[in-house]
C-alpha cells in the first residue's frame, strides 16, 4: 500500500518538473469538480489531508512534506494563488493552471483560508495590530490622521487610498518600512524591529484595506479619491433618528471608549491598541456624513474594538445612536 502512494508522490513529482517544457493545454475539470470543496477533496486532500493539516497518507512519502494549512498564517492570499498556478519547484506541489481556470483557482484558495486557515490568520493579523499599534499609529491612524499627523509638514499616507490604487504590495511596503521614505517623518525601521514584525504589520495592513491590484481601468483618480463627502445626505432606509435616546445610549455604552465628548479619549482608550475615532477632528467632521455612521455602527471595524452594533440593536435604535453622533460631535456648531 506504501508503494503506491510513493509511486503517486512520483508521479506527481516528474509532472511537476515536466510540465514547464511541454506545451499548455488546457483540460477541462472533471464534472466533480464543480466547487472549490469538491477540488479540494479530489485534487489537494490526498497531499494536504482532509482536514488541511497536511496529515495525508501520502505526506510520510514526500520530502519536504505538504504544507499544513492549519499553522500556515504567513501564506497570503497572493502567495497561495501563485503557488496553485504555477506549482513550487523542489516539492511536489504541481502547477494546476492547465487543469483550472484563474477563477476556479481564486475559488479553491478562498476555500482552504476560510476551512482551514482562519485561526492561524487570525494569530497573524492580531500580532500584526499590536505592531502597528505601537510604532505606526500616531502618525497613520486609520486612515492618515493620527494624532501627531497635523503636526508634520508631510502628512501621513492615506493608507486606505494607497491600497486602493494598488500601490503598497508586500515588496514593495516591506522596503519602505525597512528604509524610511525620504523627506518626510517615514523612519527606516530596519534594525529597530525584527523582519517578523514588519512582516505581521504587512499582514495586518494588506487584510485591513482587502489589498488587492485591481486593473489600471478601475483604479480610481486621484481627485476622484479626494472629491468632499455629501455631509447633507439623509439616514439609510428613510429612517429618523431620536438623538434624546440615541445620547443616551451612547453615554452609557459608547463614550467609555470613544469619550463623552466624542474625543476619542474614553476611560478604555488607554488600553487600546487601535483607539476610538475622535469625532471632532477635521477628518471625521468632513468624511461622517449619516450613512457612514450608520454603516459603522451597524457593521462594527474589522482589526479594532469596535463591535457590531447591527448584531444587538434594530435599525431604529442604530438610527438614534446615528443622529446623536452626527447633531453633538460631526456637525455641531460652533459656540461664539
Amino acid at each position: 500500500m506504501k508503494f503506491s502512494y510513493i509511486l503517486a508522490a512520483l508521479i506527481i513529482i516528474v509532472n511537476c518538473t515536466t510540465a514547464p517544457a511541454m506545451a499548455q493545454v488546457f483540460y477541462p475539470p472533471k464534472s466533480t469538480d464543480s466547487t472549490p470543496e469538491q477540488i479540494f477533496k479530489n485534487n489537494c486532500a490526498v497531499c494536504h489531508g482532509d482536514n488541511g493539516d497536511g496529515n495525508s497518507r501520502a505526506s510520510s512519502s514526500l520530502i519536504p512534506p505538504p504544507r499544513n494549512f492549519t499553522i500556515a498564517g504567513d501564506l497570503t492570499r497572493e502567495k497561495m494563488i501563485y503557488t496553485v498556478t504555477n506549482g513550487k519547484p523542489g516539492t511536489a506541489m504541481t502547477s494546476w493552471r492547465t487543469r483550472f481556470t484563474p477563477v476556479q483557482i481564486e475559488g479553491l484558495v478562498d476555500y482552504v483560508r476560510g476551512r482551514f486557515m482562519q485561526t492561524a490568520i487570525q494569530s497573524q493579523l492580531t500580532f500584526g495590530r499590536m505592531v502597528y499599534g505601537h510604532n505606526c499609529q500616531l502618525c497613520h491612524g486609520d486612515k492618515g490622521q493620527g494624532v501627531l499627523a497635523k503636526d508634520l509638514k508631510v502628512a501621513p499616507r492615506d493608507l486606505a487610498l494607497a491600497f486602493a490604487a494598488g500601490d503598497l504590495n508586500h515588496t514593495r511596503l516591506f522596503e519602505i518600512i525597512t528604509r524610511g521614505l525620504p523627506n518626510t517623518a517615514m523612519p527606516a525601521f530596519s534594525g529597530k524591529i525584527p523582519d517578523e514584525q514588519i512582516n505581521a504589520v504587512i499582514d495586518f495592513l494588506r487584510d485591513e484595506y482587502k489589498a488587492v491590484t485591481p486593473p489600471p481601468s478601475v483604479l480610481p483618480s486621484a481627485p476622484a479619491a479626494n472629491m468632499p463627502v455629501d455631509m447633507s445626505l439623509p439616514m439609510p432606509k428613510n429612517l429618523v433618528g431620536d438623538p434624546q435616546w440615541g445620547g443616551e445610549f451612547f453615554m452609557n455604552n459608547c463614550s467609555v471608549c470613544h469619550g463623552t465628548l466624542g474625543n476619542g479619549q474614553g476611560p478604555r482608550s488607554n488600553f487600546m491598541v487601535t483607539k476610538p475615532r475622535n469625532f471632532l477632528d477635521d477628518l471625521s467632521r468632513t468624511t461622517l456624513n449619516r450613512p457612514a455612521i450608520f454603516s459603522a455602527v451597524t457593521l462594527g471595524r474589522v482589526g479594532t474594538e469596535m463591535p457590531a452594533w447591527g448584531q444587538v440593536l434594530n435599525d431604529q435604535e442604530i438610527a438614534n445612536v446615528t443622529e446623536f453622533v452626527f447633531q453633538n460631535f460631526i456637525h455641531k456648531k460652533s459656540t461664539p
